[in-house]
């Protein structure tokens, strides 16, 4: 029986490697070259044409349809239309699996409160298991750092001449105010 399905299976892997072999063989028939270019236009000259009266199409804006559109594309991986439990839930799995000390599948009120009970042993300086007024400031969480103001580029880019920034000679140096490049 084993050998049976090995020599099927066996079998059909050779004709599927000879088909694919016979179709990366095939040969594209060239079709009728292309006209010839007139004589009286000279190869090296640059086309040109006037495009002040032309206008480009306005730049696109993000609304928060887009927005919520891209969200719900993150989720829907198998590109259905539709989210299906399983994928709404793939996002959480590394995090249960980074909550899940023991890795048995299964979450403890301890695994899961993991994270509150080291803030407050870590809050609680003298070791009493209550927090005062001081230790529970400790706790706050702290503000999300922003990335500071890179005011140089800013100030740089308003003393540029009319052409942009490339005439600025200090725009076009590296920070050791050799020329870059």
């Amino acid at each position: 029986m084993n050998r049976t399905l090995l020599g099927a299976f066996a079998t059909l892997l050779l004709a599927a490697a000879g088909l694919f072999w016979w179709q990366g063989r095939a040969v594209i028939a060239p079709g009728p070259l292309p006209p010839a270019p007139a004589a009286s236009v000279d190869p090296m000259a640059l086309p040109s044409a006037d495009g002040s009266a032309l206008r480009g199409p306005d730049l696109p804006e993000a609304t928060e349809q887009t927005r919520e559109q891209r969200r719900f594309d993150r989720l829907d991986r198998d590109r259905d239309g539709r989210i299906s439990r399983v994928e709404m839930l793939v996002p959480r799995a590394a995090l249960f699996r980074k909550l899940d000390a023991d890795g048995n599948n299964l979450l403890t009120f301890e695994e899961w409160a993991v994270v509150t009970a080291t803030r407050f042993r870590t809050a609680d300086r003298n070791g009493d298991r209550l927090l005062d007024r001081i230790e529970f400031a400790t706790t706050k969480p702290k503000p999300v750092a922003r990335p500071p103001c890179d005011c140089r580029a800013k100030s740089r880019a308003k003393r540029a001449g009319p052409e942009g920034p490339l005439d600025d000679p200090e725009f076009l140096s590296d920070q050791n105010g050799e020329p870059a490049g």
